[in-house]
């Protein structure tokens, strides 16, 4: 059984951008809807679908290689990251993103920066 849902999602999609398929689907939370649309607007993917507790997210591809070449878990169970509005770690030399929940929901870290607000860093995106 897994515990965290969070964890199992971004695995599937690395998963899926190293198995080259089009979607992959999982389960659906709050949480894991909310990295998805941060996903889809920060262009790592192209589009998702929720429906029945069940999300698609539909692979974005660059050519052959994908829009995605990392992502990982920062905050886990067992040991929480956060971090105030201007001490947000870079990702890449600035490349990539931090998926960060905030008060006013899930979003990149760029757009937490903008609204002056931290909170816990969710999972990291290049």
């Amino acid at each position: 059984m897994v515990t965290d849902l969070l964890s199992d999602f971004l695995t599937r999609v690395r998963n899926g951008y190293t198995a080259k398929v089009n979607e992959v689907e999982g389960p659906s939370t709050k949480v894991i809807v909310g990295v998805a649309k941060v996903l889809v607007e920060t262009g790592y993917v192209k589009g998702i679908k929720v429906a029945d507790n069940k999300i698609v997210v539909e692979l974005k591809y660059q050519g052959k290689s994908p829009a995605i070449t990392g992502i990982s878990r920062v905050s886990k169970s067992g040991a929480r990251i956060y971090c105030g509005a201007h001490e947000f770690p870079r990702v890449l030399g600035g490349l990539g993103i931090n998926i960060v929940t905030t008060p006013k929901g899930i979003m990149s870290d760029k757009q937490a920066r903008k609204l002056n607000m931290g909170g816990e860093i969710l999972a990291r995106v290049w």
